[in-house]
């Protein structure tokens, strides 16, 4: 390290370089911050209570909504009290964690749309058989196999990247600990751990988006060979919702994760960084509402069961005073 100064602390300053919109920023990302939390939750509790929303790919859905949930949880509410502190720091323990959890439920994200794909095809090629195939315990597996799969790879990020020296700036220009500006703070980094980092990242985005497509090639054949145009219409309609979630999530991820980046290329990474750390997990329960009329009678009855419980509440808290 020469006579460079080991780092302990860093400072996020992804933000700082719009001072005047500080303010209302904060107000957008806790709209979309408590949003985000209400629309998953909504989606969560409505699964949890319709018992003809207790099937596989609701299941899958259920995962995929917690594990959205927690993500934002790990960015967020620290993006929150940054926007209006002074200080902005993180150190270097709670910067590493962050990166965990972040890239390990992110990963897990992938891979429980990698196994809601093969719901899919499951559901199409073997109609008769599909609950005998998907059954309870094969999606509790799938989940905990994805989650297992997805830290282990955060993992390998992680500690590959804080294994690294840091040394005089200790600026990171982003919002959250991510990957490419903590990289370009390390007096040590090289091409070695640069492959590491690409590989398990490949692993993550490449490897579940391809079980992705070999899935949907296989549904489109069976599809185009049903006699009916309705059935082909009811098949395609059942994927569209998830088709419409995978499109975006690996679309922003990929752009920033795959392609090389230099420090010029900072801002425009963050700006992306922002569109799939809040916009996405909010379109997410959007997409899966609008598209399915199963999702939103659930969806009905829980604002009607919440809307007769809360007079209730206030009646008897009235009685009470």
């Amino acid at each position: 390290m020469g006579n460079h100064t080991a780092v302990t602390m860093f400072l996020l300053w992804g933000f700082s370089s719009f001072p005047e919109l500080q303010h209302l920023l904060f107000i957008v990302i806790l709209f979309s911050h408590v949003t985000i939390l209400l629309a998953n939750a909504s989606i969560m509790v409505a699964i949890t209570l319709s018992h003809n929303l207790h099937t596989p790919m609701y299941f899958l859905l259920f995962a995929l909504s917690f594990s959205e949930t927690c993500t934002t949880m790990v960015i967020l509410p620290h993006m929150l009290v940054d926007l209006l502190s002074e200080s902005k720091a993180i150190s270097l323990p709670e910067c590493a964690t962050q990166m965990f959890f972040f890239f390990g439920l992110a990963a897990n994200n992938c891979f429980i749309m990698a196994a809601m794909s093969y719901d899919r095809y499951t559901a199409i090629h073997s109609p008769l058989h599909y609950h005998i195939i998907m059954t309870q315990k094969v999606c509790i597996q799938l989940v905990m196999a994805t989650c297992v799969v997805g830290f282990l790879c955060s993992l390998g990020i992680t500690l590959t990247i804080f294994n690294l020296s840091f040394c005089d700036s200790n600026n990171i220009q982003h919002f959250f600990c991510d990957i490419s500006p903590l990289v370009h703070l390390a007096c040590d980094y090289t091409v070695h751990h640069a492959m590491i980092i690409f590989i398990l990242s490949a692993f993550v985005l490449v490897g579940s988006f391809v079980l992705i497509m070999i899935s949907y090639v296989f549904i489109v054949s069976l599809v185009v060979k049903m006699p009916s145009a309705q059935g082909r219409y009811k098949a395609f309609s059942t994927c569209s919702s998830h088709l419409t979630v995978v499109s975006m999530h690996y679309g922003f991820a990929c752009f920033v994760y795959l392609i090389p980046k230099n420090s010029d290329s900072f801002r425009e990474d963050m700006l992306m960084a922002v569109t799939y750390t809040v916009l996405t997990p909010l379109l997410n329960p959007i997409v899966y509402s609008l598209r399915n009329k199963e999702m939103q009678t659930a969806l009905r009855k829980v604002l009607y069961s919440v809307n007769k419980i809360l007079p209730c509440l206030a009646s008897k808290k009235a009685l009470d005073i």
